[in-house]
């Protein structure tokens, strides 16, 4: 137990061996994907995570217990148990563990807990950010705070495609949170690979990315640094095509009212539905790939 945290044998020897560790997030797999499928996606990215020369740091919480590094059994029973576990962000983590909770960690807990553990290089699919409509819900995700304030590299094929993307880069902004374009010029939108909405910073290697967040630190920032990787060009979909899937997802929510921690599940189940289940292996696909990007990332971050 380190900081609060059940740090996982394999992940602490590495850690403590100041080799490449890269932290997973849980909400993905309790409540991104159907089961199995969402069991082989968890594999898929600690598989890559590894692939990448670095370790796999799935975070949940179990028992009450935050728990950095899952066993199979746990990843397993995280997967199958799925929805019916509490979709904890940051402000659910003392309540979690203090009621003996078992939960699945969003980007901004995921964040907490590995800078709480000294990880310094997060992925996962997208983040996040402004929802549209927000003028009058108030709907921001508690990612974009996080990202302000936790000083943890976040890989990921930018906002959600159901937020509202250009409010989103400007909230980063004011926030201080540089976003970075890997191999990019633009920001990624999640099921695809261009938003129109240009980055000021692109990084062409995970070397080059590596010295954006070493400097980062030295110069003792306290904002997180956004890592926008673009989807795979061959599992990609058309823009035009995912703002009509979420245009009849927003009519759909509305007319169901759907709210709060709700509503993002709830899209993206019907984006899904709206594109015949191509956003889905658009999401697995660049999952995968920014899980590799993570490793390869955090193994230029350690020393040599």
């Amino acid at each position: 137990m380190t900081g609060g945290l059940a740090v996982a044998p394999e992940v602490a020897a590495a850690l403590a061996a100041a080799r490449p560790v890269v932290a997973l997030e849980s909400t993905i797999i309790a409540h991104g994907l159907p089961h199995p499928q969402n069991l082989e996606t968890a594999r898929g990215l600690e598989q890559a995570v590894r692939d990448a020369g670095a370790v796999p740091a799935t975070v949940a919480v179990w028992g009450g217990v935050v728990r950095v590094g899952l066993e199979p059994r746990e990843l397993a029973e995280l997967a199958a148990r799925g929805p019916e576990l509490r979709k904890l962000s940051t402000r659910d983590l003392p309540l979690a563990a203090a009621q003996g909770a078992n939960g699945a960690t969003t980007v901004a807990a995921t964040m907490v807990c590995a800078a709480r553990a000294g990880i310094p290089v997060f992925a996962t699919g997208g983040i996040g950010g402004v929802h549209r409509g927000a003028r009058e819900s108030l709907d921001v995700s508690a990612d974009l705070l996080e990202l302000s304030r936790t000083p943890v590299a976040v890989v990921c094929s930018g906002p959600k495609a159901i937020l509202d993307l250009p409010r989103t880069l400007e909230a980063l902004e004011s926030l201080g949170v540089p976003v970075v374009g890997y191999r990019t010029g633009e920001l990624p939108c999640f099921y695809s690979r261009s938003s129109g909405l240009a980055l000021s910073a692109r990084c062409e290697t995970p070397a080059e990315v590596a010295e954006v967040v070493r400097h980062s630190r030295i110069l003792g920032l306290p904002s997180g640094i956004l890592i926008g990787n673009p989807p795979p060009a061959d599992r990609a979909l058309p823009r035009d095509a995912i703002e009509r899937a979420v245009a009849a997802a927003l009519d759909a929510a509305e007319r169901a009212g759907i709210a709060g921690e709700r509503v993002t599940p709830f899209l993206l189940a019907e984006v899904a539905r709206q594109t015949g289940g191509a956003s889905v292996d658009a999401n697995v696909a660049l999952a995968t790939a920014n899980a590799r990007l993570a490793g390869e990332i955090a193994g230029a971050l350690a020393p040599d």
